[in-house]
């Protein structure tokens, strides 16, 4: 009765069939549809990429241009001989919009160099201080009109503040010391009445502008570690990568011992962190300044400063002992299924052995997924640069021609100028009048939804061509003897040939929920300097939700992919026939998937923290290479973050294939026992030794299972 009802609810276990032998060659095309669709989906991507790259220039990103979309510094001309560019209102560089436009919505012209003195308009326009104060208002300007006009108009800046460039950008010159916010090198200026004040009166009403400038500044510096350390960080990668091959090869052929081996590594590895932040945690014990908290210090853009800090060593020292005590503790519950987990990446291993060409295919995705990026990133760019300045007409009278946009060359000769003198052509902000800029919001979000189904699409089309050269050795009966020549390149052949229509498919789902979520954090920016609890509160259940749905979807997919590769299926049959498949096996799920991840991440933990330590001495000048050592960086942190995660996706990519050869293989195996019953006439696929391991750990298992209940 017990086996009625599981099969009534989770669908009817497979039948013994003579005739299969493993992922069916004849079979047809399937979701065409959705094929189609992702065809027409791509020719408008490249419309839309033909589109931005007619009407963008990524000049903008690189140089600076003025408000008339004058480049700085170019030879050839006016401004040949000013590269630098100046903000009127640098606060107005907070605005959201910058990030899409890559401008600031504030007049800006082009100096030969940036501010050193601290003026005011003010106290300017009737001193001798005027023809300094002159070179930063706009070209042509001449004193004939009162303070308030030539603010009104727009012609000069309020203030100057002593600045410094920053990739050709004038930026204040604002920095902290000792608590006190300064500009320069001065604390204190005279306000032209003799008396002297301190700066941060000055500065307190642009807090929002000096959070843009620090961020500003934090991305300029951290470019600059970039340019001096990348050899070094690609140096790394590299030793990443062969590490990884390395730990692949050997667990090819020492699977068992690698394993355990891997195991006790990492818990050396954490164990040396641990001891690592207690060194320095006693080292700073009475060092001036090193028992402040982290909330007394709060956020600082220079984070070495937190190294001189004890708590921050103790904090770093818990964590790595809780992650320490759960890893053993894990393992000492999960010794035995740790065990049924090993003969699961033994047979794994041989898999990968008899198709070691697997092991070279994340090199096909990863050139696809950078296409895929250079792509998305060049037409963002361009769409982003399509803007151009906007001037209107601005008149504090009642001008009937008031708002409407103009040309500054020719305003005043024009007949609106004539009949409203006291009108002026003014900029406002960076956009466009004709239909293709109205469009370009929309336009941004296609171009990152056709990048998230397409690069969905190119790691669905990985999974399933694993998928089925791991299918076809799991049901070769003799192995390797009846494994097909070149069963990669055939099953990279039959995914595209007859299932690009359901890789799209599930492709699109995932893609919808992912744009779904880069629009919840838009409005979750958008809601912050709101009050409404309600409205957080419902976002942040939104976003939870479909982070748990994406989660869901992703792993849906990837057993529904393995289905496809075997039996050719559209993709929502083949999802609804993984997921009853999984249910029936529930237990087994249970014990093998994920453990096996947690074995995996355990390898991926130990390439990762073998290559971070290794930066971390090498960046920190703690030990040399040869005769070369570690350039001078701003942040040391810099290339050591990136060595760190470009070793865990480099180490991803590899695990990735063994992860997949075991979510196969699993797969294969709950339908070879649906299937055969292990009798002469129904023989198991499966190898005797995964069949005993694995016969006898699930055994062990259901047993468990009915006494708890």
């Amino acid at each position: 009765m017990e086996d009625e009802r599981k099969d009534g609810a989770y669908g009817t276990p497979q039948k013994y069939d003579p005739t299969f032998k493993g992922p069916i060659y004849h079979r047809g095309c399937t979701d065409i549809i959705c094929c189609v669709f992702l065809l027409l989906a791509i020719v408008g991507y490249v419309a839309v990429g033909i589109i931005a790259w007619t009407h963008g220039d990524p000049r903008k990103v690189i140089y600076p241009t003025d408000s008339r979309g004058e480049f700085c510094g170019q030879k050839g001309t006016k401004n040949a001989n000013k590269p630098y560019l100046f903000y009127f209102n640098i606060g107005k560089c907070a605005s959201p919009l910058v990030l899409l436009e890559f401008q600031c919505p504030t007049p800006q012209i082009c100096v030969e160099k940036c501010p050193d003195r601290y003026l005011t308009y003010l106290n300017a326009h009737k001193s001798q201080d005027f023809q300094y104060y002159k070179q930063f208002c706009v070209p042509g300007f001449q004193n004939t009109k009162g303070v308030t006009e030539v603010l009104r108009d727009g012609d000069c800046p309020a203030v100057l503040i002593p600045s410094k460039p920053l990739a050709q950008r004038c930026f204040p010159a604002i920095h902290a010391h000792k608590g006190v916010l300064m500009v320069g090198n001065e604390t204190t200026y005279e306000d032209g009445h003799g008396s002297r004040k301190n700066i941060t009166e000055l500065v307190e009403g642009a807090k929002k502008a000096n959070g843009v400038l620090e961020a500003r500044q934090l991305a300029m510096r951290i470019f600059e570690d970039y340019t001096v350390s990348w050899y070094w960080i690609v140096i790394g990668l590299v030793i990443a990568m062969l590490m990884s091959l390395l730990f692949i090869v050997l667990l090819r052929f020492l699977a068992g011992i690698m394993v355990w081996v891997m195991i006790i590594m990492v818990i050396l590895v954490l164990g040396y962190g641990i001891f690592h932040c207690y060194m320095e945690y006693v080292r700073l014990r009475g060092e001036a300044g090193s028992d402040i908290s982290l909330v007394d210090l709060g956020f600082q853009t220079d984070l070495r400063v937190y190294l001189h800090l004890r708590q921050t060593w103790m904090a770093f020292m818990i964590i790595l002992s809780i992650l320490e005590a759960v890893i053993i503790l894990l393992l000492i519950f999960l010794r035995k299924r740790i065990l049924i987990a090993i003969a699961l990446i033994k047979e794994a291993s041989r898999a990968v052995g008899y198709v070691m060409c697997s092991l070279l295919y994340p090199l096909v995705t990863f050139l696809l997924l950078c296409l895929c990026i250079a792509y998305w990133a060049s037409t963002a760019v361009f769409l982003s640069t399509s803007n151009e300045a906007v001037y209107k007409i601005f008149d504090d009278g009642t001008c009937q021609f008031a708002g409407k946009t103009c040309n500054p060359e020719t305003f005043a000769s024009s007949n609106e100028s004539r009949l409203c003198p006291g009108a002026h052509c003014q900029f406002a902000f960076y956009g466009g009048e004709s239909g293709y800029h109205r469009a370009l919001l929309g336009l941004q979000i296609f171009n990152a939804f056709m990048f998230f189904w397409l690069a969905n699409f190119v790691l669905a089309l990985g999974q399933v061509t694993l998928a089925g050269a791991f299918a076809s050795y799991y049901w070769a009966l003799h192995k390797p003897d009846d494994l097909p020549a070149f069963p990669l390149f055939s099953a990279f052949g039959r995914a595209l040939r007859y299932h690009t229509g359901s890789l799209a498919f599930g492709a699109l789902i995932l893609a919808i929920v992912q744009i779904i979520r880069v629009m919840l954090e838009y409005l979750d920016q958008r809601l912050k300097a709101a009050e409404n609890k309600f409205a957080k509160f419902l976002m942040t259940c939104l976003k939870c939700c479909f982070w748990c749905l994406e989660k869901f979807i992703r792993f849906l997919n990837r057993n529904a992919y393995i289905m496809i590769a075997i039996y050719g299926t559209n993709f929502c049959t083949s999802a609804r026939n993984a997921f009853f498949l999984l249910m029936r096996n529930i237990i087994r799920v249970a014990v093998l998937d994920k453990v096996t991840d947690f074995l995996f991440l355990l390898g991926k933990l130990l390439i990762v923290g073998s290559v971070g330590i290794l930066a971390f001495f090498f960046f920190t000048h703690r030990i040399r290479i040869v005769q070369d050592t570690a350039p001078p960086l701003n942040y040391y942190w810099v290339p050591i973050l990136t060595v760190i995660i470009g070793s865990y996706l480099i180490a991803h990519g590899f695990f990735s294939v063994y992860g997949m050869c075991v979510d196969t293989l699993f797969l294969c195996f709950c339908e070879d026992l649906e299937r055969n019953d292990g009798s002469q006439e129904r023989p198991y696929f499966m190898s005797p030794e995964l069949r005993d391991i694995l016969l006898k750990g699930s055994a062990e298992e259901g047993k468990r299972a009915e006494v708890e209940e």
